[in-house]
């Protein structure tokens, strides 16, 4: 678990998972696998999201670091992905 990022607005944290297999040579057996986790704090909602939809958000996210861009730039596209957060975010 690595926190990626922490705005006011937004927190994301990526999480890796190993894969339970020892890879083998030509195996995808181990790759890792995981995702993020994506907190709106005014709307205290979050997601968490993995697989095709993480990898669009890493390279969405790959191509707006590449020109520099200030945290409205970052939270705004963070919150492209807020009408799907439909996770309370609770405390424990």
């Amino acid at each position: 678990m690595q926190m990626l990022y922490n705005s006011d607005n937004f927190a994301v944290v990526e999480f890796e998972v190993p894969a339970m297999t020892p890879a083998s040579e030509g195996d995808d057996a181990g790759l890792t696998r995981g995702g993020y986790e994506i907190v709106d704090k005014f709307k205290r909602k979050e997601i968490y999201i993995e697989g095709a939809l993480a990898e669009s958000f890493k390279q969405g996210v790959e191509a707006l670091i590449e020109g520099s861009p200030t945290i409205e730039d970052i939270d705004a596209y963070i919150e492209r992905f807020s009408s799907l957060m439909l996770q309370p975010v609770v405390l424990h």
